[in-house]
């Protein structure tokens, strides 16, 4: 059977029709090709902000990291150097790779895409100028992709929230709503569980945040999975596991703005 484009797999998949790894798709000449051609894509006309976290380079300049910028709330350091696993594979290296998939995959759904870094060879920028990124493109929605440092024996991922300050108070109540749409993509899409150790049934309020602070579109940060513990790293090192994460991201974004 000739393979389907990946855009058509993306809007079948979206549409709830199953993933291309657990529902036969119909040949091409069943589709309704027509009307597929004609159909404006679901994400045409719309915005996307993505920041992976942290960069490859940010171990090599500890005084441009330590240097205090304002949150929203308070001073925090610029940015750190991310984390790591036990294998020293690391956190930035992982969240550019899924912020790539998924900006290919957004394009596709044909979004506009905004990043924060364009590459994993840099240091920065600051937490503060990312939100501003963002916000300067006028995002519909925006997404910040990490991956946690915590306990060895906590797993799963953690979607974190803002609450309302100056900047951000129009869109806290969005931006739960969307976070509680990617946790029923990654549970669904995903073998990742909620995590164990941070938040309550994988959703965290934070305050103290610069990308959260900051934002004026609906916006979550999500730790994707805990890279100290064995398990977890398997899993966030997988190629594999990288797309379906960019894919659960983009099936939440879609869902999101359809609303």
């Amino acid at each position: 059977m000739s393979r389907l484009p990946h855009a058509i797999v993306a809007l079948l998949v979206l549409a709830g029709c199953g993933t291309p790894a657990a529902t036969p798709l119909a040949q091409p000449h069943q589709l309704p090709q027509a009307s597929l051609a004609t159909a404006r894509p679901p994400l045409d006309g719309r915005v996307i902000g993505i920041d992976p976290g942290h960069n490859g380079r940010n171990y090599t300049d500890p005084a441009y990291l330590g240097h205090q910028v304002w949150n929203g709330r308070e001073r925090e350091d610029c940015d750190t150097t991310g984390t790591q696993t036990n294998a020293g594979y690391p956190e930035p290296r992982f969240t550019y790779r899924v912020a790539t998939f998924l900006a290919r995959d957004l394009r596709r759904l044909g979004a506009a895409v905004v990043m924060t870094r364009h590459s994993n060879h840099g240091v920065g920028p600051c937490v503060n100028r990312r939100a501003r990124i963002i916000d300067a493109a006028h995002a519909d929605v925006a997404v910040d992709i990490h991956a946690d440092g915590g306990p060895s024996g906590g797993r799963g991922f953690a979607i974190l929230e803002p609450v309302k300050d100056r900047v951000n108070r129009h869109v806290v109540g969005s931006s739960a709503r969307f976070g509680m749409l990617i946790r029923r993509k990654l549970l669904a899409m995903t073998a990742m569980p909620v995590s164990t150790y941070d938040g309550h049934r994988g959703i965290a309020k934070r305050n103290d945040l610069a990308g959260l602070n900051l934002a004026t579109q609906p916006k979550v940060l999500v730790e994707c999975g805990n890279m100290r513990n064995a398990h977890d790293a398997r899993m966030l090192t997988s190629n594999h596991f990288q797309h379906r994460l960019a894919a659960a991201f983009a099936a939440a974004i879609v869902s999101y703005l359809r609303r």
